[in-house]
């Protein structure tokens, strides 16, 4: 898979030793059969004008637009799996900072936990290089991302990360 990270593993400017507010501790979900997965609202300012915009990814498999995330790996910590699933669908690294709102939904019959952090983007600057899972990505301000948005529970995600991007 292309990445122009400067790690393999995607976490190029990640800071695991930023206080989220959340624990990162690895689960598994085998006690309550629950799907456990993790991802980022990424975000960067516009090269044009500099204001915010959101990424999103568009699955061909599913035919939606959704947040870059994905399934964690056994024992997998949820920020590290996170930050690594916007690195395996996005080409790019991520400064992870507060977390957001842990979203419950059910997907294929079971239920699935799906933990979510602001990222800041970071090496946006270059082309996105489809793969096998994201076939198109978009930047764009968070009104648009909200309407492309498949999902209604993705959707509050938006708030979310202005919410946390408002200045104090």
């Amino acid at each position: 898979m292309n990445r122009r990270n400067s790690r393999a593993d995607g976490l190029a400017g990640a800071d695991f030793g930023t206080d989220t507010g959340a624990d990162t501790g690895a689960d598994s979900g085998a006690d309550t059969g629950t799907v456990l997965a993790a991802g980022c609202v990424l975000w960067r300012r516009s090269p044009r004008g500099g204001g915010l915009e959101v990424a999103l990814v568009h699955r061909p498999r599913y035919d939606d637009w959704s947040h870059p995330k994905g399934k964690l790996k056994h024992g997998e910590e949820a920020l590290h799996g996170a930050v690594r699933e916007v690195a395996e669908e996005t080409g790019m690294g991520c400064a992870p900072g507060e977390a957001l709102p842990t979203l419950h939904y059910m997907a294929k019959g079971r239920p699935k936990q799906v933990r979510y952090w602001a990222a800041e983007a970071i090496d946006h600057d270059e082309p996105f290089v489809p793969n096998r899972e994201v076939d198109r990505l978009l930047w764009l301000p968070p009104d648009a991302a909200r309407r492309r948005l498949s999902y209604d529970h993705d959707r509050t995600l938006i708030d979310a990360l202005l919410h946390t991007l408002r200045p104090s």
